[in-house]
């Protein structure tokens, strides 16, 4: 299979999608693999490095996807959309149920769009999202520590304390893996630290690894609304695959928090937790709504763009590997890995995914 690698072009995304390991890997097993040039630069691949991986060289994004499969990062941007066509197989995060447009195309193009962020293991668990969510927890706690600093409109609460003064309170909502790594890291500093989720095994792992110094609630709206309109820092890590994040924090709750509080919504990439949440950017990360920072970059991770570029790849490559021996083929014997698939055809394949869009769900069987 011939397989393109392209320079991603979202605002500060310096992740690529395959390292040079990896194209040997893939040339090992007979396949030829195309990378833009420039695309792995900043995370100090360089092309001399694919070259003696065995990979191609191309200088244009349109020669990358005149191949076969187009492994990438982040979701397609506008200029991207040019390049898409009836056959293609993009492997990519692909967060469509908050960008109706960019859905509208992938279902024009008539392209197979699998998804890192709905693909699941045995134990239903979400490998390929799993190690760019605990980047993102851990990033979390580290950017609301430095919003809460006064010169960037923060209350000036420091999250550990200092001796005769309590430490800043942090609230984590959602246990998942960039829950659990945010809630690590913060209670790491010394924070004061509670997490909600709706999951009972979720909690009672937490209360086991901390003895209970973290406070843990099953989410139930009015506790969840008190610990949130008390806190110095919330952390927005609540997930379901494929669907958009459900709208937790209320803009009623963020005005009854007090001035320069911090609000780092991870789940920003399907919409955010809060009401008050809107995308940002790198280039422009913050923004005052209600008297509360935001942080809503739904490219956290690029921020540190080589160990995530490592630690995604390590994860994706098995998945990679076994589409570009078998195509689609290698879905028909995994239901975990066939999650992955949103769009087929023209078709939505994912279940969330239609639901939330208003679209009609055709499994992969009957798209084909």
């Amino acid at each position: 299979m011939r397989i393109g690698v392209p320079k991603e072009i979202k605002n500060h995304e310096y992740r690529v999608g395959l390292t040079p390991a990896a194209v040997r890997d893939l040339r090992a097993q007979g396949h030829e693999v195309h990378v833009q040039r420039g695309a792995g630069s900043a995370v100090g691949f360089s092309d001399d490095d694919y070259a003696a991986a065995g990979a191609h060289q191309t200088d244009s994004a349109a020669g990358v996807y005149a191949c076969d499969m187009v492994v990438k990062v982040k979701e397609l941007q506008p200029p991207e959309y040019r390049y898409l066509r009836p056959g293609l197989l993009l492997f990519a995060y692909l967060q469509l149920a908050p960008d109706r447009e960019l859905l509208d195309r992938v279902l024009a193009a008539r392209i197979s769009a699998l998804g890192y962020e709905t693909v699941t293991d045995a134990e239903g668990r979400l490998p390929l999202l799993a190690p760019m969510s605990r980047i993102a927890g851990r990033m979390s706690i580290q950017i609301g520590a430095w919003a809460l600093q006064m010169q960037n409109g923060g209350s000036g609460v420091l999250l550990p304390g200092v001796q005769g003064v309590p430490p800043g309170k942090v609230v984590v909502l959602g246990a998942g893996a960039s829950g659990r790594n945010a809630v690590h890291v913060a209670a790491g500093l010394g924070a004061d630290v509670t997490v909600f989720d709706v999951q009972p095994e979720r909690l009672d792992e937490i209360n086991e690894a901390y003895a209970g110094s973290v406070k843990t609630h099953y989410a139930e709206p009015g506790v969840m609304a008190e610990a949130v309109t008390q806190s110095d820092l919330v952390v927005g890590a609540i997930l379901i695959p494929g669907k958009l994040a459900p709208k937790v924090i209320t803009r009623r709750m963020v005005r009854s928090m007090r001035r320069g509080s911090v609000i780092v919504d991870i789940a920003i990439d399907q919409g955010g937790v809060s009401e008050t949440s809107r995308m940002t950017s790198h280039a422009e990360p913050l923004y005052v709504e209600e008297g509360v920072l935001h942080y809503c970059v739904p490219n956290m991770p690029a921020a540190c763009a080589r160990t995530a570029t490592q630690a995604l790849v390590q994860a994706t490559l098995p998945y990679v590997l076994r589409l570009a021996d078998a195509g689609l083929d290698a879905l028909r014997t995994d239901t975990g890995f066939a999650a992955g698939l949103q769009a087929h055809r023209g078709h939505v394949t994912h279940r969330g995914l239609a639901e939330d869009c208003g679209r009609t769900y055709v499994p992969f069987e009957i798209s084909e």
